[in-house]
């Protein structure tokens, strides 16, 4: 499983003297997400995306984290549609606030961009980074909220996961699939919560968990997990749209 930079190619600071002439237009375009197999998820969006995702945990101590499984092989993100328009009601935070991010420096937060995103540009096309005085643009100051409400709710959710660990609810788990054909695929390298060990848990210690809504996020996590047989469906179309254009190309080949 991935860590938290993932899609992010070369993210800078967001300075005036570098990007004072810099806007920023985006879109329907999430090409920058082709080649990931899951992201980051933060617990206050287990409720929308349990409906379509399916939820596991990843790393160990601070760094474990939910996830989000957007693909069953490495390099493959199946909810990105041909045109690369997100194939899902529900867009995952992490995707939302690319190609801006957050990196610490001392005991504070520096707002950074990821250059490589096509969208940035010094032409005045979408929203602009700055305003003419050289503080940040209404734009940046929504961004900078979003982020910092992000950090906010990752903090929540590393102490969600903490929890986690301390009651030793989770379990290595592989899910393995078998393709239209016989074709096997597994994905490894993550955890989910046993649930033997959830219903052997105390009375009170399940009150406290209810207490805090953190039993229904438990909850909502193993219900996703049949989510992964909507996954096989979709690597299922992903292949057969991949064979139909192939088969489109070599037709057109033969045509003299």
């Amino acid at each position: 499983m991935p860590t938290q930079l993932l899609i992010y190619k070369t993210a800078v600071p967001l300075t005036w003297a570098r990007h004072g002439a810099w806007s920023v237009e985006t879109g329907a375009d999430h090409s920058f997400s082709r080649e990931i197999n899951s992201v980051p998820l933060m617990a206050v969006e287990f409720p929308e995306a349990a409906t379509e995702y399916a939820i596991v945990f990843a790393g160990s101590g601070t760094e474990l984290l939910p996830m989000l499984t957007l693909g069953l092989r490495a390099s493959e993100n199946l909810f990105l549609a041909p045109d690369a328009r997100w194939d899902a009601k529900y867009l995952p935070a992490f995707i939302r606030r690319y190609p801006f991010v957050f990196s610490r420096s001392e005991d504070r937060f520096v707002l950074c961009a990821d250059e490589a995103f096509p969208g940035f540009n010094q032409t005045g096309r979408g929203q602009r980074l700055f305003n003419d005085d050289a503080t940040p643009s209404p734009y940046v100051e929504t961004i900078l909220k979003f982020l910092q409400d992000y950090e906010a709710q990752l903090l929540i959710t590393q102490r969600f996961c903490a929890r986690l660990l301390e009651l030793d609810l989770l379990e290595p788990m592989q899910a393995s699939i078998t393709m239209e054909g016989g074709a096997p695929v597994s994905l490894a390298g993550f955890m989910v919560v046993n649930r033997d060990r959830l219903k052997a848990l105390p009375a009170e210690t399940l009150a406290a968990l209810a207490r805090t809504d953190e039993l229904e996020l438990l909850y909502l996590h193993l219900r996703s997990m049949r989510n992964f047989e909507s996954l096989r469906e979709r690597m299922e179309r992903s292949q057969n749209n991949q064979r139909a254009a192939e088969a489109r190309g070599n037709g057109a080949m033969r045509v003299h």
